[in-house]
């Protein structure tokens, strides 16, 4: 079976069990999921029962699709994400960016928790994407590619939809939520980084980084997805002042920072809806 006979097949089973068209896709990380159990009228799938679909295996990540309305606007969420530190490949991994796509979406937000370097940043800061650095030594796009996925070599001059992140800020200043803007430096994991690999990163150009969002965004590109990113900054990654770092911490501050989140999201589906 083709990559694309897949994700047919995989669309053909959620449309079995909602048929509900999606225009907006949600990819959910650490401690964020929260957000889908706001969408209302909500069918909702566990991922091991949907064909072809990978299973999360991290705490925080609930493993669940999830449809329905939010502020109006049909979505698709994922509760819970993959990774290439998981073991899967990058196409395996961001299967469900297309699956999205071909369920009808335009328009993806993915979300992640993130280590801030930029010194101006601080734990629960949430930072709306403007481009990335993919140092993961991989790429979704790798091997063979299909015509009906995407181009072969897909522009990503506006990786992150400059319309989407302007309606993003103009809602964060209409609710008075503060947002910081940045780029996010993407890592395989699943170690944290040693204090020069943070230096070097920074010194590169990245406000952030974490260990997704990348593969997801290079998918979402290829496939014709305009993308909105947030990042939930649960610490600081500043190498030279460097605290040891557990998942637990990571999810604990994203947790805090849920309402926040909650409140940008749906006030930017409000506009764009």
């Amino acid at each position: 079976m083709t990559f694309v006979q897949k994700i047919e097949e995989t669309v053909t089973y959620i449309r079995s069990k909602s048929n509900l068209t999606p225009r907006v896709g949600l990819i959910l990380g650490s401690g964020l999921g929260v957000l889908a159990d706001e969408i209302e009228n909500a069918t909702i799938i566990d991922f091991g029962d949907i064909p072809n679909f990978p299973v999360s295996t991290v705490e925080g990540h609930a493993g669940k699709l999830v449809i329905g309305m939010l502020e109006g606007c049909p979505v698709v969420a994922m509760q819970g994400r993959f990774h290439f530190y998981e073991g899967y490949t990058q196409k395996e991994l961001t299967f469900p960016v297309y699956g999205m796509k071909f369920l009808g979406c335009d328009t993806l937000i993915v979300t992640n928790a993130c280590g801030g370097m930029n010194r101006n940043f601080q734990p629960g800061d949430l930072m709306l994407i403007a481009d990335h650095i993919n140092f993961t030594g991989s790429n979704p796009l790798i091997g063979a590619n299909d015509p009906k996925l995407g181009p072969r070599f897909p522009d990503m001059s506006q990786a992150y939809n400059r319309e989407l992140i302007a309606i993003a800020e103009r809602t964060a200043v209409k609710i008075g939520i503060k947002v910081q803007k940045g780029v996010y430096a993407a890592i395989s994991g699943p170690a944290y980084c040693t204090p020069s690999e943070l230096i070097m990163l920074r010194n590169l150009g990245a406000d952030a980084v974490g260990m997704s969002t990348v593969p997801e965004v290079i998918a979402a590109n290829h496939t014709g997805l305009k993308v909105l990113g947030i990042s939930c900054v649960t610490d600081m990654a500043i190498g030279e002042e460097l605290e040891p770092l557990t998942h637990e911490q990571v999810v604990e501050v994203a947790n805090r920072t849920r309402p926040k989140f909650i409140t940008l999201v749906k006030g930017f589906l409000s506009e764009v809806r």
